[in-house]
């Protein structure tokens, strides 16, 4: 397997420290991220962990000066808003860094769970019966839809 440079995306508090010792790894809130930094170096590849929280520019700088072959993303928000993580990756997409994961517009759809129904309707693929209930409205349960889903 090729070698590669591996920029792994999280969120700054989760950064995992360089030794672990006096940590338990299976407890601590970085786990996840401990596990793929971890591995990624254990298969071989130069591993730059970055915490990123509500600057791009860290991106910016770290794909300029360290010259990744991909970006593993691990970022489930920015600037503490869920919605941005989709806006990563279009950054990610316009500085030419490949990625893992989803592309911005299945970020997007998935985060709208309607629409991605609608979606899922349209193409004939079975999903759980649902309703939609608009902010501010009463919530009523409509005939069509009986428990358990």
């Amino acid at each position: 397997m090729k070698r590669l440079r591996v920029l792994i995306l999280m969120h700054e508090d989760l950064v995992p420290p360089e030794s672990i010792a006096g940590c338990n790894p299976k407890t601590a809130e970085w786990r996840t991220e401990y596990d793929v930094v971890s591995t990624l170096r254990k298969l071989g590849h130069d591993v730059l962990p970055l915490g990123v929280k509500n600057d791009l520019g860290v991106i910016h700088k770290a794909v300029d000066e360290w010259k990744p072959d991909i970006a593993f993303n691990l970022l489930e928000e920015f600037d503490g808003v869920a919605v941005y993580d989709q806006h990563v990756v279009s950054y990610l997409e316009l500085l030419g860094v490949p990625y893992t994961g989803c592309n911005p517009r299945g970020l997007m759809l998935s985060r709208d769970k309607a629409l991605t129904k609608k979606v899922l309707c349209f193409h004939h693929i079975p999903y759980p019966e649902f309703t939609e209930v608009p902010q501010g409205r009463v919530v009523r349960r409509p005939k069509r839809l009986i428990f358990p889903l």
